[in-house]
């Protein structure tokens, strides 16, 4: 038994696509996955299980929502070991830092840095980011509602083919708390 975070992209963000995380329990139960809990209304929820792989449990969640509640939701499943290696590979100083400051977004695929390359980025700065194993690491220092480098590293062309979805610090820490208590 192996215990996932599943990440949903763009989920009750302003009135649209709205996923209760009630249901989004019931929906992991009835796929049949044990120990399901969800993490605040933004689209984490937390399960153990014996069968599949991240990418065809996210494929089955997935087609399971759009089924459920009539639209697309792009899906991330990510183990304990590699939520926790994400949140000590950090590049930045996340424990001198405010947890607004720092972000990841994870990916559904490994990405090339020369994707990222037309990014100039002495033009951010104090703002910084970082490639990692299927994740980018965000470092802005006035938060990411304020954030001109998150306003570039999320166009569309730069994650073309990928699912792409971000967390705050707090929340990738919360994640590898709550699968390390499945795991």
């Amino acid at each position: 038994m192996t215990t996932y975070a599943a990440l949903l992209r763009g989920i009750n963000v302003g009135g649209s696509k709205k996923v209760p995380m009630a249901d989004l329990r019931a929906l992991l139960t009835g796929l049949g996955h044990t120990g399901v809990r969800t993490h605040l209304q933004s689209g984490q929820a937390v399960f153990t299980t014996g069968q599949g792989d991240e990418e065809s449990l996210a494929a089955e969640l997935s087609g399971a929502i759009e089924e459920r509640f009539g639209f697309p939701v792009g899906v991330l499943v990510r183990d304990h070991a590699y939520l926790e290696t994400v949140a000590e590979a950090c590049p930045f100083p996340a424990a001198e830092l405010q947890p607004k400051q720092l972000h990841v977004t994870y990916f559904s695929a490994p990405v090339a840095p020369d994707r990222f390359a037309g990014i100039d980025a002495a033009a951010f700065v104090p703002e910084e980011f970082r490639l990692g194993d299927r994740c980018l690491y965000l470092y802005a220092p006035e938060g990411l509602g304020r954030s001109k480098l998150a306003e570039a590293l999320s166009r569309p062309r730069l994650t073309q083919g990928l699912i792409a979805t971000s967390r705050n610090w707090n929340t990738v820490l919360k994640l590898v708390e709550l699968t390390a208590e499945g795991a």
